[in-house]
């Protein structure tokens, strides 16, 4: 390189930014930073926000089974000899949701009628209530000290119905049996207890009982007023019901226990 050549060639580093004492400048280029992490974190806050609240893992959902049509005692366990359980990706299909939540660590009242779930500060219930636009709620107690007339109330909660409407119950203490109807017509008896979040979707077949225990503490959710009219079986005619049928019932794998499709899928190999 010539002389000339080295004294017009341009510089290829930039020109430093001096501050008033001659030092070099970096400011700017860390403030730029500190934005960029800063931008960065707030949209990973809000689509985790923005995100509804996973389902609880199959080793989280309450036990439930295959139960007789006729039962003498509705409070019992009810199960089949051998016993059938059932999965809970049986469940799932016939639109059933649930949560696993923390009902240790919140209180709630005995009764209240209605409670609003904006009082809610656990941080699941209120992102649950959000993400599915619950807007109304009440706890009750259904235990002979609380609910008067108990045992007639139990035993209309155990008549067969649907509703117009999700069914959403959380159960903040005690116990008890929802049975649902699954594709093939056969009782699913689910064991609910602290802890467990549940939904029923529209238009299933289904009844409530409380177990042996006679106490269960539950907190009712709902979009918009509440309307909790039953609808008794028969109702196949209803909106609801044929909305149900359409939904999970047409194209639905048979809810049989694991072990009955395994004997099926070998005979046909």
């Amino acid at each position: 390189m010539s002389e000339k050549e080295a004294v017009t060639e341009e510089p290829t580093t930039k020109k430093m930014k001096l501050n008033e004492n001659g030092t070099e400048s970096k400011e700017p280029e860390a403030k730029e930073a500190t934005s960029k992490e800063e931008n960065a974190k707030t949209e990973a806050k809000g689509k985790e926000t923005s995100e509804p609240t996973p389902e609880a893992p199959d080793s989280d959902w309450p036990e439930s089974w295959i139960m007789p049509n006729d039962v003498e005692d509705q409070k019992a366990l009810n199960k089949m000899e051998p016993n059938e359980p059932i999965a809970p990706e049986a469940l799932r299909k016939l639109g059933i949701a649930y949560w696993k939540m923390d009902a240790e660590s919140f209180t709630y009242p005995v009764k209240s009628v209605p409670w609003d779930p904006s009082k809610a500060v656990d941080p699941k219930l209120s992102k649950i209530r959000d993400d599915r636009g619950y807007s109304y709620a009440d706890i009750i107690t259904v235990h002979p000290d609380h609910l008067p007339g108990y045992a007639e109330k139990v035993k209309s909660f155990f008549e067969e119905h649907i509703h117009d409407a999700e069914e959403i119950r959380y159960i903040v203490g005690g116990s008890g049996f929802f049975d649902v109807r699954d594709t093939e017509d056969r009782w699913i008896r689910v064991h609910v207890k602290k802890g467990d979040l549940m939904t029923l979707p529209e238009g299933i077949y289904h009844r409530f009982t409380t177990d042996e225990a006679d106490m269960i503490h539950a907190m009712r959710l709902f979009v918009g007023q509440p309307v909790w009219t039953p609808f008794n079986r028969p109702c196949d005619d209803h909106v609801s019901r044929k909305h149900f049928v359409e939904n999970y019932m047409s194209s639905s794998e048979s809810t049989a226990p694991a072990e009955e499709k395994k004997e099926e899928e070998t005979k046909t190999e």
